[in-house]
């Protein structure tokens, strides 16, 4: 289950857009905020992107997309 506030605060403290973000691993904006918000999950090619382009450490991967609770 996604850490939905973890990834949404790391991507604006990069200074990035959903929008972008969602441009660069070839979705919409609507079924990256689907997986986001929990609807849809998401593939591993794409947690491991969201990895290389929000700069993630290994305890950060396992936060925010491996989380058993979510806030």
């Amino acid at each position: 289950m996604t850490n939905t506030l973890k990834l949404k605060a790391v991507i604006l403290e990069k200074g990035f857009t959903q929008e972008q973000i969602a441009e660069m691993l070839g979705v919409t904006i609507a079924t990256f905020n689907y997986k986001v918000n929990n609807k849809f999950e998401f593939k591993a090619s794409e947690i491991k992107k969201l990895g290389e382009i929000l700069h993630f450490t290994a305890e950060e991967m396992n936060t925010i997309f491996f989380a058993d609770k979510v806030e």
